[in-house]
């Protein structure tokens, strides 16, 4: 199965902003009834045959974010405009990434990457650019889509709310 990340609407069934009960309808049918895992929690997160993860993340009843697990057999891919985001080095999905928008290393992770403009975050554990065998650190280990404002901090959140009240508020055609 191909799952296409679409930022900010989602991915598959799961779309940002849905409220948690279809959230929790669209991630259990990514299940495959043939081979249900035992390591899945409805309303949480589900494992598909190729072990690659899908986990929902509600908060105030809706969807927030999405976040996928690298499989473990290519039978599932995760892609962003054709971009395979497990099947490449972590270091060619970043080269890729940026002839689409900007993506800056997390300061907080240096071995994980951020695109803050489409809301995705691209994580493993260290980095091990150069060397394929570590799998852990040469490919990245998930991918998280989310809701705008998911990363901000809390200043960032009380401008965010304050820039869409004063859209809110100004006159049509400003």
């Amino acid at each position: 199965m191909d799952l296409d990340l679409v930022p900010p609407v989602g991915v598959g069934p799961l779309r940002i902003g849905m409220a948690r009960e279809a959230a929790d309808d669209a991630l259990t049918s990514f299940r495959d009834p043939a081979a249900v895992s035992e390591s899945d929690r409805p309303g949480q997160h589900v494992f598909r045959p190729s072990g690659l993860m899908i986990s929902i993340q509600c908060s105030r009843g809706v969807l927030e974010a999405v976040e996928l697990g690298r499989p473990v057999t290519p039978a599932d891919r995760v892609l962003f405009r054709g971009v395979d985001v497990f099947a490449l080095p972590a270091r060619e999905v970043v080269r890729r990434m940026r002839e689409h928008t900007a993506i800056d290393e997390d300061p907080e992770e240096p071995a994980s990457f951020v695109a803050p403009g489409l809301l995705l975050a691209f994580w493993r554990p260290f980095a091990a650019d150069d060397d394929p065998e570590e799998e852990q650190g040469h490919y990245f280990g998930s991918v998280l889509l989310a809701e705008p404002g998911y990363y901000d901090t809390p200043a960032q959140a009380l401008e965010r709310s304050r820039a869409s009240a004063g859209r809110e508020s100004a006159p049509p055609g400003r």
